[in-house]
């Protein structure tokens, strides 16, 4: 209880110091991950019809925070059973009306159940990015003296998009293009750089991005990447390699409304990112020290 507690009030402490008895450059924002939102039974821990009530109580502490932006890392929706893509879009649209209650900038990540029987062009047409053309399936932004670059390795190993479930779950994949894209992205970026992504770039292999080894090298060249932060393994990890963050975030499909749910509030100066889990979402803080990044858990 004391526990909770203290990281409560730290956490409020962090959200409302100001600027200058912290760091000049603060950016504070939410993260949520695996909704798999869809009106079907129940499979495993996932509860699938619930997690609109989880994100309802995600959004609302957003915007008792005022955080300033919202992102969901993946796997928004899920779809119906048998496979329809007219009843998995009402699906889609229903989750983004209760995303879209968030009260300011708001960001998707594709994940590969949003293209299990619908198209990535789909799935933008109705999951609005704020400031982002519809068109893009990865892109960037800036907010609170930070770069945020969302990635999207929905592709197989030849480039073509994952569509209407056509895809090898175990075979994410970042085209050549996109590779060129972030490379140049990232040579522009003045500000510090965090990272959004579905699939992993580090952890358990069928989990990972198959070319993730590539992806890495070309963050930890930039030397201006302070973390990434993933979806897809519902358990959560955290790992640093080479001196950049993995952190991934637990779902919020998994586990029985209110209690089993997941989702977080991230404050990140140049120096500092401190990431306050609630419900099953772990709690961290990640220090950098003279390019020497760190963990306290």
């Amino acid at each position: 209880m004391m526990k909770k507690l203290f990281i409560r009030i730290l956490l409020l402490t962090i959200l409302w110091l100001p600027a200058e008895y912290i760091d000049a450059q603060q950016v504070t924002f939410g993260i949520v991950t695996d909704i798999h939102f869809a009106e079907i039974p129940n499979s495993g821990t996932r509860t699938y019809s619930q997690s609109l009530d989880k994100l309802r109580e995600c959004v609302d502490t957003m915007n008792k925070y005022k955080v300033d932006f919202l992102v969901e890392l993946g796997d928004f929706k899920d779809m119906s059973q048998p496979a329809d893509e007219q009843k998995t879009l009402g699906f889609l649209k229903q989750v983004e009306d209760v995303f879209s209650r968030f009260n300011g900038p708001r960001y998707h990540v594709l994940g590969n159940h949003d293209e299990d029987c619908i198209s990535k062009e789909q799935f933008l047409s109705v999951a609005e990015n704020s400031g982002i053309s519809s068109k893009k399936s990865y892109y960037s932004y800036n907010s609170g003296g930070f770069h945020f670059v969302v990635l999207d390795a929905n592709y197989d190993s030849v480039g073509k998009d994952f569509d209407h479930g056509r895809y090898n779950w175990g075979d994410p994949n970042i085209p050549e293009k996109e590779l060129n894209w972030l490379e140049d992205d990232l040579k522009e970026s003045k500000e510090p750089v965090i990272v959004f992504i579905h699939q992993l770039l580090d952890g358990a292999e069928h989990y990972q991005v198959k070319n993730a080894e590539q992806v890495r090298t070309i963050l930890e060249n930039s030397g201006k990447v302070k973390c990434v932060l993933q979806g897809h393994f519902h358990e959560g990890n955290y790992s640093e390699i080479n001196g950049i963050h993995y952190y991934t975030l637990r779902s919020l499909v998994s586990g029985k409304y209110p209690k089993g749910s997941s989702y977080a509030i991230v404050t990140a100066t140049e120096t500092v990112i401190n990431i306050h889990g609630f419900r099953k979402a772990e709690s961290m803080t990640l220090q950098s020290r003279v390019n020497t990044m760190v963990i306290e858990k």
